[in-house]
C-alpha cells in the first residue's frame, strides 16, 4: 500500500522538478573499482587439454584481460564513467588516491594499479602491456605469500571512492577471487571485514562478487561472503542465480567473466524519475522509466582547437547580434512571438510555459482492456520500461508487483493517461506486462520483466492506406512452399535478440577512435554481424527457393528478364556443365535482349525492376538516349517497344 505519511511525499513546482531531473542526470555517472586477488592459486593455469575451447589463461590473467576489455569499452561508450583496478594480495603496496603517494602503512598488500578516474589512453596501454605483452618489470603480480586482510581491501576501496567519486550516484566494487574463506581461522578479521562492508553500503557503494571455481569444487558463500555481499533475496533466492565462473570449463573463463560483469551493468540515466503511478483514486506509488532499447549513433563530444602548440578542448560561447547594427543583444531584450495573419503575438515566458502545462507528471490508470484488443498497427513509438521506486512511497515495489502479476494472470493491459515529465505532452498509453526472462514463452528473454508504457496513437498519428483495387492472390500451393522455406530458415529455439547485433557503422566508428587513441593500426574492415549468412541460407533453403520461383513464374505466366537471359545463355552453350552455368557471374547485357523478351518485360512490368545500368544498355543498343533518371529511361524504352510492336 502507499505510505500514509504524506509528509514523505516530495512536492515541488515545475522548476524544482526540472532541477531534480538535472541532478539525477549528473549523478548517474558510474564509478567502478575492480578488486582482483593476486595469489598462487590465481596464478596457476588450468591443466593442459586437447580441446580447442579449453582455457589457456590462469584465473588472474583472465581477470586482467576482462578488466582490459571493460576499460576498452568504457573509454569509448561511457566517456564520463570512472574505472579503477585494485590488486590485493600483492607483495608490493601502492596507494595514490590521496595524491601524496601513501605507502604500505595503511593498506598493506593492496596495489592500486589504475587509480579511479576516467580511463585514459595511457591507462589502457599500461594494462595492455601487462596483459598481452607480459611486461611486469615492477613485479606487480608477485603474490605476498599470505592472504590479504579483506578489511584493509574494503577500507582502501572506501578511501578511493570517498576521494575520487564522492558525489557519484552509482559506485560499485567488483571483487574477483577464487578464495571463499580468506579468514577461516581468524574470526576477528572476519568481523572487521563485515564492519568495513557495512560502511561501504552506508555510503551507497554496492559490492558485487565474481567467484571463480576449479574442477568439481564449489564456492561456499556462507563461509565468508554472505556477510560481505548483500544480495536481494527476491532476485537471487538461491546460489544458482549467483554468477560463478569456472576455470578450465568448455567456455573460456575470460568470456564467462566478461559476460558476468556485463550482466551487472547498471541502467544509465532514467528517462523520468519518481513519477507517481496512480493505480486507483487515493492509491499512488512511484516509478522510474528507462529507454531499454535505443538506437545509438556516432556523436561528437567536444570540439578541438589544433592551431596551437598542443590540441585543446574548445569552450563554446554564444553571442546574439542585431542584424542591422551588429550590436550585442542581451537576453532580457528578447521576446518570443507567434506570427499569425502577418502580425506578431507576443507571449511572456510565464505565459508560454502555461501553454505547455497540462498538469503535474503522473501515470494515471483509467481502465483495463484485454490484451487481444491491442492492434498491431497501434505501435507508432518505442515503449519505455518502468520499475518501482521506494524513494517517494514506501511499499511501491509490493503494489507494483501485485499489479504486474494480475495483468499477466488475466492477460490484460492497463490504459493510462501519462505525463512523464514536466512540460511534456500528454499521451494515452497501454501498460503492458512482460513475462519473466526465464520463461520459455516470454518471447523476449533479453528484456527485463515488468511493465512497459506503450504509447497509443491519436487520430493524427495514423494515415489512411488505400490498397490497390486488384490484388492478385497467391495459390495455396505457393503459400505452402513459402511456409516450407520459412521453416527451413528458422533455427531451433532461436529468438531474435537485438543486443547481439551491434550497429556496424557505430562499431566501425568506435574502432577508428580506439585505434587513433591507442596509437594502433587502423583495421581494414569492420565486422558486420547483420550481414546475412548467404552460404547457410543457400544450403538450407536454396533448392526450395528455386522451386518456389519456378512455381511463381508458372502461375503468373511471367518470366523475369534475368531468367530469360540465363535460359538464352544456357541455349548457347548446351555442352557446358550445369555447375559451371550456376557459377557464372556475368551480368546480363541489355543488347542481348530480343524484341520478344523486351515486349514481355514491358507488358509484365519487369522493365521497372531493371537496374539503371541495364536500362541504359537496353536504350543504347536501340539507338535511344541514355541520359535522364530511371523513370525517363523506362518511358523511353516502353515508347520504343510500342512503336516497334
Amino acid at each position: 500500500m502507499a505510505d500514509k505519511n504524506q509528509d514523505w511525499k516530495r512536492e515541488e513546482d515545475d522548476e524544482g522538478e526540472q532541477e531534480i531531473d538535472e541532478t539525477s542526470f549528473k549523478a548517474q555517472k558510474d564509478a567502478v573499482i575492480l578488486a582482483i586477488e593476486v595469489s598462487e592459486s590465481m596464478l596457476t593455469a588450468p591443466p593442459p587439454s586437447a580441446s580447442k575451447k579449453a582455457d589457456r589463461d590462469s584465473p588472474l590473467e583472465a581477470a586482467l584481460k576482462c578488466a582490459y576489455h571493460l576499460m576498452e569499452q568504457r573509454i569509448i561508450s561511457n566517456p564520463k564513467d570512472m574505472m579503477g583496478i585494485l590488486l590485493f594480495g600483492t607483495d608490493k603496496t601502492k596507494f595514490q588516491s590521496d595524491g601524496n603517494g601513501r605507502g604500505g602503512l595503511g593498506y598493506p598488500n593492496c596495489y592500486v594499479f589504475t587509480d579511479l578516474d576516467v580511463p585514459a589512453a595511457e591507462d589502457v596501454k599500461a594494462l595492455k602491456s601487462l596483459v598481452e605483452d607480459g611486461e611486469d618489470d615492477d613485479q606487480v603480480l608477485k603474490p605476498s605469500g599470505e592472504v590479504a586482510s579483506m578489511s584493509n581491501v574494503l577500507f582502501c576501496a572506501n578511501q578511493i571512492f570517498t576521494t575520487k567519486a564522492a558525489n557519484f550516484g552509482s559506485r560499485r566494487l567488483f571483487i574477483i577471487t577464487d578464495n571463499d574463506d580468506p579468514h577461516s581461522s581468524d574470526k576477528a578479521a572476519t568481523s572487521a571485514a563485515a564492519v568495513r562492508a557495512k560502511d561501504l553500503y552506508d555510503l551507497g557503494v554496492t559490492i558485487e562478487l565474481f567467484p571463480i571455481t576449479r574442477g568439481d569444487s564449489s564456492f561456499d558463500l556462507s563461509k565468508f561472503y554472505d556477510d560481505i555481499v548483500y544480495r536481494d533475496p527476491l532476485v537471487e533466492a538461491n546460489l544458482s542465480a549467483f554468477p560463478i565462473s569456472k576455470s578450465g570449463d568448455g567456455l573460456t573463463l575470460l568470456n564467462s567473466l566478461i559476460s558476468n560483469v556485463n550482466s551487472k551493468q547498471t541502467p544509465k540515466r532514467a528517462l523520468f524519475s519518481n513519477v507517481p503511478l496512480e493505480v486507483a483514486p487515493g492509491l499512488q506509488i512511484s516509478v522510474k522509466g528507462y529507454n531499454v532499447l535505443h538506437r545509438q549513433t556516432p556523436a561528437r563530444t567536444c570540439y578541438i582547437w589544433l592551431d596551437g602548440d598542443r590540441p585543446q578542448i574548445v569552450s563554446g560561447e554564444t553571442t546574439r547580434i542585431a542584424e542591422d547594427s551588429t550590436r550585442t543583444v542581451e537576453k532580457q531584450e528578447m521576446k518570443k512571438a507567434y506570427k499569425i495573419g502577418g502580425e506578431y503575438v507576443y507571449f511572456s515566458p510565464e505565459e508560454q510555459k502555461s501553454l505547455r502545462h497540462f498538469g503535474s507528471p503522473v501515470i494515471r490508470i483509467i481502465g483495463f482492456k484485454p490484451r487481444s484488443m491491442l492492434p498491431v498497427w497501434a505501435s507508432v513509438k518505442k515503449s519505455s520500461f518502468i520499475f518501482p521506486s521506494e524513494e517517494d512511497y514506501i511499499g511501491s515495489t509490493r503494489v507494483f508487483a501485485a499489479l504486474w502479476q494480475k495483468l499477466l494472470k488475466d492477460d490484460k493491459v492497463g490504459i493510462a493517461w501519462c505525463i512523464v515529465r514536466a512540460n511534456a505532452q500528454p499521451m494515452l498509453a497501454a501498460l503492458i506486462p512482460s513475462k519473466e526472462q526465464s520463461e520459455d514463452d516470454s518471447g523476449t528473454p533479453y528484456l527485463p520483466s515488468g511493465l512497459w508504457i506503450y504509447p497509443l496513437p491519436f487520430a493524427d498519428d495514423l494515415r489512411e492506406i488505400k490498397p490497390p483495387a486488384e490484388v492478385s492472390q497467391s495459390s495455396d500451393e505457393l503459400k505452402t512452399r513459402m511456409r516450407t522455406i520459412v521453416q527451413q530458415l528458422q533455427l531451433p529455439k532461436a529468438r531474435y535478440n537485438p543486443t547481439k547485433y551491434p550497429n556496424p557503422a557505430l562499431q566501425w566508428h568506435y574502432q577508428i577512435l580506439k585505434a587513433l587513441a591507442l596509437e594502433e593500426e587502423v583495421p581494414e574492415k569492420a565486422e558486420d554481424a547483420t550481414e546475412p549468412k548467404y552460404k547457410a541460407i543457400s544450403k538450407r533453403a536454396g533448392g526450395y527457393l528455386e522451386e518456389w520461383t519456378e512455381k511463381l513464374e508458372e502461375e503468373t505466366g511471367q518470366v523475369s528478364v534475368s531468367k530469360a537471359l540465363k535460359r538464352e545463355a544456357d541455349d548457347d552453350g548446351p555442352d557446358r556443365p550445369a555447375k559451371q552455368r550456376r557459377a557464372a557471374s556475368e551480368k546480363p547485357s541489355g543488347s542481348s535482349l530480343s524484341l520478344a523478351q523486351l515486349k514481355l518485360a514491358v507488358e509484365s512490368g519487369g522493365i521497372a525492376k531493371m537496374t539503371v545500368a541495364l536500362l541504359k544498355d537496353v536504350a543504347g543498343a536501340r539507338g535511344l538516349s541514355t541520359s535522364g533518371r530511371k523513370m525517363d529511361l523506362v518511358e523511353r524504352i516502353e515508347r520504343w517497344a510500342e512503336e516497334n510492336a
